[in-house]
């Protein structure tokens, strides 16, 4: 028997008999299956202009009631006759609507991989260099420039499949590519763990199903587009799920209460070119600044020539992102133990050092999460539990990354405060240099009134000082320490590096480090693959050979 729905247009669904034509105006929602709230349109085929025209929920009986009655007077038809229509345009409504959800998720569905697939991705899971290899595919994939960036963010993304996701948020002026890295990233993750967002009310999340966000990659393209909706995320970051209880009239008319739940966990990623604003959502996660040098600016732009002139490699951008979206789904949900954990330690000028402890150790355990196929599994025998271990190497990588990420963190300026006086230093001859609010908005290129709020903010945390020329009236400003932010690096890295030499120390098998790699530093730029294989063997023969003459000492003595 042929549908009596035409669903050929979902916002304007149409149920046709001898009798009457039903329009569902609008069309119908699909969370929410407690209620069939519409709005139609009946009308008489033989007197098309007279119509009823209600919005209504099709499960409460006193208002269906009211409907049959009032479409019964104005189109001159059989109680019973209405009440037949509309109830089995509510069954074909059900009927249509559980078709849509059983879509829904068979589009979401795991994509099964293929022997060539899985192998392909295998290879690069267990290459060496797995993290230089992933940052040279990213970069063939089509993101240019921001190695550091895109290579923290791709790890972050993956950390949505453990139980504690990382969260970040990018920041950067107005077009500087801060949406382009985040939805560059966010295409090598699989269709099916992610959900993309341009604009959400503040209780959308209380709809989607209880499971459906969970281990869900968030993507949201800006977050002055979710103002309302950034408490309700909080607490999906914090507590990994949000709850909510709601009102509504059963099919009686009768008012009820029904509780909602929404489980994560769940990583969020989001852009902004405002700091402040955010501070509760940015102390949950990583920020990232981006590039804005005019070197990344050619980078851009000599890429962009090149895609118009047709010389860009579309074949090899796309097997890139093949590779790095079935690898992420070759992924496990397996627990990491850091052995080292307690050895490590921050900054004390870090900004919120509860927070961003717990982030550094994670991003540390999503690096070694990421290496899993390279990693031994292991059996923890209280519990039975399978686990693989971070190594001297994952937290190597992990500070390389994330050094500037900690030294930002540091800081007591904004991420574009500090990026236009770092500019702005370039500019000056020397030390004691004299500068006026016209010389910065020269160097700098901004308004009169954007120059002197970061004039007002360097000057209140006392990186310059301000002088007043009587005679002139002109103020005059001056660096205090041209070095500061130099000396505030270089204190991370001595600490970071200070927790390394110590870990080194304690370790029981010093010549197991060597040969898998403790003393080799990830490469973030493109590595030159020719010499790759030797210059990895060579080290490793040579520390044999060293190991072998120490035991053959030891034996002599």
């Amino acid at each position: 028997m042929k549908n009596p729905i035409n669903t050929t247009n979902p916002n304007h669904l149409l149920y046709e008999t001898q009798i009457l034509h039903i329009s569902v105006l609008g069309g119908i929602r699909l969370e929410g299956l407690d209620r069939l709230r519409v709005t139609l349109k009946i009308n008489n085929p033989e007197t098309p202009l007279i119509a009823v025209r209600h919005n209504l929920d099709l499960y409460n009986d006193t208002q269906v009631e009211k409907l049959i009655r009032k479409t019964a007077v104005k189109l001159e038809i059989g109680h019973s006759v209405i009440e037949a229509c509309i109830n089995e345009l509510i069954e074909e409504l059900e009927k249509y609507r559980l078709e849509q959800l059983e879509n829904q998720h068979t589009e979401k569905e795991i994509k099964p991989l293929s022997e060539e697939e899985k192998s392909e991705a295998l290879k690069l899971l267990t290459t060496d260099n797995l993290l230089t290899e992933t940052n040279d595919l990213i970069g063939q994939s089509g993101m240019i420039g921001e190695e550091v960036n895109r290579l923290i963010m791709y790890l972050i993304f993956t950390s949505r499949k453990r139980n504690q996701p990382l969260h970040v948020v990018s920041l950067g002026s107005s077009g500087t590519g801060k949406t382009h890295l985040q939805e560059s990233i966010g295409n090598l993750i699989p269709d099916e763990e992610k959900i993309e967002i341009t604009t959400l009310s503040e209780n959308a999340f209380y709809y989607f199903g209880q499971q459906e966000l969970k281990n869900k990659l968030i993507l949201i393209e800006d977050l002055d587009g979710v103002l309302q909706a950034l408490y309700p995320l909080r607490e999906l970051q914090s507590k990994k799920k949000i709850s909510k209880t709601i009102a509504f009239k059963n099919t009686k008319g009768e008012t009820k209460s029904v509780h909602i739940t929404v489980e994560g966990p769940v990583c969020v990623a989001g852009c902004t070119t405002q700091e402040s604003i955010y501070e509760d959502n940015a102390n949950r996660s990583f920020l990232l600044y981006l590039d804005e040098t005019p070197q990344q600016d050619e980078k851009i732009m000599d890429y962009q020539r090149k895609l118009s002139a047709g010389k860009i490699d579309i074949t090899g951008k796309q097997n890139a992102i093949r590779v790095l979206r079935n690898s992420q789904r070759l992924l496990e949900n397996i627990k990491v133990v850091n052995p080292y954990a307690e050895y490590l330690q921050l900054p004390k000028e870090i900004l919120k050092p509860r927070r961003t402890n717990a982030h550094y150790l994670q991003f540390i355990e999503v690096v070694t999460y990421y290496s899993q196929y390279q990693r031994e599994r292991k059996v923890d025998e209280s519990t039975g539990e399978e686990y693989i271990e971070t190594t001297v190497e994952d937290i190597k990588s992990a500070n390389q990354l994330l050094k500037e990420v900690l030294i930002r963190k540091s800081d007591l300026l904004t991420g574009n405060s500090r990026n236009q006086l770092e500019k702005f230093k370039s500019t000056l001859e020397n030390l004691g240099e004299l500068f006026t609010n016209g010389k910065l908005r020269y160097s700098l290129k901004v308004t009169k009134t954007t120059a002197q709020r970061y004039l007002n903010q360097w000057q209140e945390i006392g990186l310059i000082k301000k002088m007043q020329n009587k005679e002139t009236q002109t103020y005059y400003y001056q660096l205090i320490d041209e070095n500061e932010y130099q000396n505030l690096e270089n204190k991370i890295n001595e600490i970071l590096e200070k927790a390394l030499i110590e870990i080194k120390s304690i370790n029981q098998q010093p010549s197991t480090d060597n040969q898998t790699g403790t003393d080799r530093n990830i490469t973030i730029s493109v590595s030159d693959k020719t010499n790759a294989g030797k210059e990895k063997e060579e080290p490793k023969q040579r520390n044999i050979k060293k190991d072998n003459r120490t035991k053959k000492t030891e034996t002599e003595k």
